[in-house]
């Protein structure tokens, strides 16, 4: 056993407790059941005012032990993800999942962009599974996975642009032709046939 002293410590328990809603709509009285009842749609409800409602007794009854319940002190809501705040954790943070594959497809010399109405689709879809944030990664991934092995074997590719319908309708991307690329491309297989000065004096 280590003695730690938690004094300057701070504990977060966080998660999405899933279920816990109907548990304090039966203890505050909210049921959907009942003559005179009014039946409201799963968007209707809304969890963020429902969990502004909850008890130490509510964890208690969803399986927590009162041990644990009782160093919790401060229980706060939080309000899901909005569209506006994915499209950010997914664009601005130092490690951002568009950075990351901008930076691969950098190692490439392909530019990588994303359009605004492709960045918007792929929230959408995130918040359509419920999976929020870390959901993501999985849309972005099955978007990026064939394009991530076709564009390295295209040398004179130069710039890669995700739309709508790519994210949407699994269409390929915007495709940008490098001239440059293609130039310094036919020289080197120029060079490569052409032999040298000293080959042929030797010859």
């Amino acid at each position: 056993m280590i003695q730690i002293n938690t004094e300057n410590i701070l504990f977060i328990c966080g998660g999405a407790f899933e279920g816990l809603e109907n548990i304090i709509k039966d203890r505050t009285g909210k049921k959907s059941i009942g003559f005179g009842t009014k039946i409201e749609s799963q968007k209707e409800i809304n969890k963020y005012e429902i969990f502004q409602e909850m008890l130490p007794q509510d964890l208690l009854k969803y399986g927590l032990i009162p041990e644990f319940i009782g160093r919790l002190p401060i229980i706060a809501t939080l309000k899901d993800l909005d569209k506006e705040a994915l499209i950010k954790i997914a664009t601005e943070p130092k490690n951002a999942l568009v950075k990351q594959y901008q930076k691969l497809l950098e190692m490439d010399d392909v530019e990588l962009e994303f359009n605004q109405d492709a960045l918007e689709a792929i929230v959408d879809k995130a918040i359509e599974r419920k999976t929020g944030a870390r959901g993501l990664r999985s849309i972005i991934e099955e978007i990026m996975r064939d394009i991530m092995f076709e564009i390295p074997s295209t040398p004179n590719i130069s710039k890669c642009i995700i739309t709508k319908e790519t994210v949407l309708d699994k269409k390929e991307p915007e495709i940008v032709i490098s001239e440059k690329n293609e130039i310094e491309q036919a020289k080197s297989k120029k060079n490569r046939h052409m032999p040298d000065k000293k080959s042929r004096e030797t010859a």
